[in-house]
């Protein structure tokens, strides 16, 4: 039930107006590192890189997905871009103001035009505050004063997100979760903000619910103009609510693309991986051999993460220069931004490195066949690799086939061998044969002269 209601999300209809919208967002070399202090004096011995130089952009009317896996830095990144959190380095522009360091009193005008929707719909509503004490509570903040009294707007914003009026006087503990998660909705909505940063809005609800929460977000944005940012695990959301997709990895954007040609042609070695995991709600496919993509150990540590290309511990295609240089996010084909030496579906980027890292030939053996094969096409040390593999099978044929010949050499030499002992042993068989019968012949002469002599006598 859970697959058909999945297939059953309508594609996301393409808006051109979005892709033309002013910038709204711009975010540059943003970094957030959590200090480790031990000690009793409570020194700093290191730094958690939760997020390491992000760039990207959200233009006015668009929806930008972020995915990547736990502990990637996706929430920490939402969390900077609202000011909820204050940036260790970088940039944060919204509409062409810095906000980056602004104090509570200079974000206060801001919360109107940003709002966020939280991860868990049951631990960011206030138990002891009824629906619609909640929701007016950013009326009362911002000292707004809706046409008509904050209760009769809270009764529309109820209505908006497809809840019933009548539960103002309710609590949060009288609702399911995907109606709290519709409470939260209308809360960020409540001051008609130009961007909403949503933390894994449907990751607590069922698959029924997070259609019709799915759905009404972007009915909301075709209606009131809205931006988003939107962090979420599942990749088939993610597909169907946006246009752009980042993903994240370590506390970096790997790839920024799309949302078609991420699908179709993803180029960084992790998003392949990524959406081998997606699964296909196809029948006829039971069967069918898996072609996912598993990777070698687990997310190394945001404390110490790796030098170079933070992926190359895990990758298939890691090179020396993957253990060394670190790539840039750069643009290899309109519309898709990746960084990686040596991109899925694209031509290599340095291709003088041909030998592998010994980590990924150990990656490679949880890789397919197939998917070798196709990175071979773009990467010259994993097509050395594969015909390193095919050499020794040829040899192995080859050592099998001159096993043959020689058995059968052997065989055809001893048959030849023993004919010619049979050929010899008949032919002195028949020459003692002769000798003796011409022995008994001259023999026979003799005996009959002798019988005449005595007959005379």
């Amino acid at each position: 039930m859970s697959d058909e209601k999945a297939v059953t999300i309508p594609a996301q209809a393409d808006d051109p107006r979005r892709a033309d919208g002013e910038v709204l967002l711009k975010v540059t070399g943003l970094q957030k590192h959590f200090p480790i202090k031990q000690g009793l004096l409570q020194r700093q011995v290191g730094a958690v890189h939760a997020v390491d130089g992000l760039d990207f952009e959200v233009r006015s009317g668009e929806t930008l997905g972020v995915v990547g896996e736990s502990g990637c830095g996706k929430s920490t990144m939402g969390r900077l871009i609202t000011r909820l959190l204050e940036p260790t380095g970088g940039k944060v522009e919204f509409q062409g103001k810095d906000i980056t360091h602004l104090g509570v009193a200079g974000m206060r005008p801001l919360r109107r035009d940003v709002q966020m929707i939280f991860q868990d719909p049951y631990s960011s509503l206030n138990p002891r505050h009824t629906i619609g004490t909640i929701i007016g509570a950013p009326f009362k903040l911002q000292g707004v004063t809706p046409e008509g009294g904050i209760k009769k707007e809270v009764q529309r914003l109820l209505s908006v997100v497809g809840l019933n009026p009548e539960h103002y006087n309710r609590y949060p503990h009288e609702f399911s979760g995907g109606q709290r998660q519709r409470i939260g909705i209308a809360r960020a909505l409540a001051l008609n903000p130009k961007l909403v940063v949503a933390d894994e809005p449907v990751s607590a609800l069922d698959v029924s619910i997070q259609a019709q929460v799915v759905n009404l977000l972007d009915d909301l944005q075709q209606e009131l103009g809205l931006t988003y940012v939107i962090i979420a695990h599942d990749l088939s959301v993610v597909r169907h609510v946006s246009d752009r997709i980042a993903v994240m990895y370590l506390g970096k954007i790997v790839e920024l693309a799309d949302r078609d040609l991420l699908y179709r042609t993803p180029m960084h070695p992790y998003t392949k991986a990524l959406m081998s995991a997606v699964p296909i709600p196809d029948p006829k496919r039971k069967n069918a051999k898996s072609e996912r993509i598993l990777l070698k150990g687990d997310v190394p540590s945001p404390i110490s993460p790796p030098s170079g290309c933070r992926f190359h511990t895990r990758c298939w295609k890691a090179t020396e220069i993957c253990r060394t240089t670190e790539p840039k996010l750069v643009e290899l084909r309109p519309g898709q931004q990746v960084a990686c030496h040596h991109p899925e579906n694209f031509q290599d980027q340095a291709p003088q490195d041909t030998v592998l890292l010994t980590a990924a030939k150990e990656a490679a053996e949880l890789v397919a066949d197939e998917v070798l094969a196709e990175s071979a096409e773009t990467s010259a040390a994993v097509a050395a690799e594969v015909e390193a593999a095919k050499e020794p099978e040829g040899a192995a044929a080859q050592e099998s086939g001159g096993a043959t010949e020689t058995k059968g050499a052997t065989e055809t030499k001893g048959a030849t061998e023993s004919e010619g002992a049979a050929k010899s042993e008949g032919s002195a068989e028949s020459e003692g044969d002769a000798v003796t019968e011409a022995a008994t012949e001259t023999k026979a002469p003799k005996e009959t002269q002798v019988t005449k002599n005595a007959d005379k006598k």
